[in-house]
């Protein structure tokens, strides 16, 4: 027979084996911290956000923030670098078609696509931080977003015949307008995406003179 001490021990060594088991590697614990800090600085901004509070959603000690980040602003530093290099991605991959104003579309769209479906990560290149730069706006953050822009759509320019020169002007026209306007279109959710993309694409591509009645999009049909 077991005795009462043996089975207690044994208890115990059976919930230690299981809490070993769902340990976190230290590159998981990492993703978790960086997922974590993604949503609390969207929710509540750079500076209203503490590694104490990251620490305890997380269930570890403020030590373990510290040794993957260095502090709140290393941690802050990574979230941003994924977001804009997630919103870079999807507009590298939706420049797909070969006349202008279609590029012109899908780099629209793919800005709300990101506002629609990344609305934490959109959250934290909006709000105001000190660490970004020495203005800390969310205009210096679409302004580096915007010049890496530019590369892709110079290439794309260059490809068609057209002077890359200028490429880096209509990298900061698209980004600020459809930036701005993806701010409003985030709280107030109407038109629907695909006719918000239609009028930017319309006063982008027409210029307040020749605006179209009736937008229509060539790449995406208006839902």
């Amino acid at each position: 027979m077991t005795d009462a001490g043996e089975g207690d021990g044994k208890q115990r060594r059976d919930r230690g084996a299981g809490a070993a088991r769902v340990r976190m590697s230290a590159a998981q614990r990492r993703e978790q911290l960086i997922a974590i800090g993604r949503q609390l600085f969207a929710e509540r901004g750079y500076d209203a956000t503490s590694v104490e509070e990251v620490a305890a959603r997380a269930k570890v000690s403020k030590p373990v923030v510290y040794e993957h980040f260095g502090g709140k602003e290393g941690l802050y530093a990574v979230v941003v670098d994924r977001e804009v290099r997630a919103l870079l991605d999807r507009i590298a991959t939706a420049l797909t078609a070969g006349h202008p104003r279609e590029l012109l579309e899908q780099a629209a769209l793919a800005l709300l696509d990101y506002i629609e479906e990344e609305p934490h990560g959109f959250r934290v290149l909006a709000r105001e931080s000190p660490v970004l730069s020495r203005a800390g706006t969310f205009s210096s953050v679409m302004n580096d977003v915007a010049h890496q822009v530019e590369h892709i759509l110079g290439a794309e320019f260059k490809a068609r015949g057209l002077d890359p020169k200028f490429a880096e002007l209509y990298s900061q026209a698209l980004v600020g307008m459809v930036a701005l306007v993806g701010q409003w279109w985030r709280e107030a959710r109407k038109p629907k995406k695909e006719m918000v993309a239609a009028h930017l694409v319309n006063l982008a591509w027409n210029g307040l003179s020749n605006l179209e009645a009736k937008p229509a999009l060539l790449t995406r049909r208006a839902r």
